[in-house]
């Protein structure tokens, strides 16, 4: 029997924007990762890109008024970050569930396809240095992105249809606390809290 869960999200650390400012760049990798060619029309669309902002910096898609938004596969790859974390700690629910990622991908469902946020003050910019390790020596680079601020929400709903796994969305919901949404997660952006909304 299908079960279908919502959602009301409330940032507590801002979130960072994960989209290229640069429509043709943005075509290009949407194209080359897209197993459906008919969906990167709509996503380059979706991308604003604004001819005095850095091209490198990351953005969030917006709808048609405007309104920023996640895109349900955003919400699936964090069910499945939160599903092999949570894989590692005893006494998990996930630690059970073998296929987590087959479950995820076949069986579990974000009702929506786009998630507009429901911003609570200003979106700012986020910079900070990247380093990385290349057979030149240490690389830095800066980084910059559209922060959405914390206190900020999103709501979703989540169709499981087999009822034995509504527990597991429940526990990965219960990660974003710790670790949440989108880039730079391990500094803190992105968690959340949540409150599950019944009719």
């Amino acid at each position: 029997m299908a079960t279908t869960l919502k959602f009301k999200v409330t940032f507590i650390e801002g979130v960072l924007g994960t989209c290229t400012n640069n429509k043709e760049i943005y075509r290009e990798f949407i194209a080359s990762k897209s197993p459906d060619a008919s969906t990167v029309e709509d996503e380059v669309a979706a991308v604003g890109a604004d001819e005095v902002v850095e091209k490198t910096m990351t953005v969030f898609p917006r709808d048609e008024e405007g309104r920023p938004f996640l895109y349900d596969y955003q919400v699936k790859g964090f069910f499945k970050s939160a599903g092999k974390a949570l894989r590692r700690c005893t006494d998990t629910k996930s630690k059970k569930e073998k296929a987590y990622i087959q479950v995820i991908e076949d069986v579990i469902f974000i009702c929506e396809r786009k998630i507009p946020f429901n911003i609570n003050g200003e979106i700012t910019l986020c910079q900070r240095p990247l380093r990385a390790q290349t057979q030149q020596g240490e690389r830095i680079s800066l980084a910059c992105s559209e922060e959405i601020p914390a206190g900020s929400s999103v709501e979703f709903s989540v169709l499981c249809m087999n009822d034995e796994h509504v527990p597991l969305v429940r526990e990965w919901m219960d990660y974003g606390k710790y670790r949440g949404f989108l880039q730079w997660r391990n500094s803190g952006k992105g968690r959340f809290t949540y409150e599950e909304i019944t009719d």
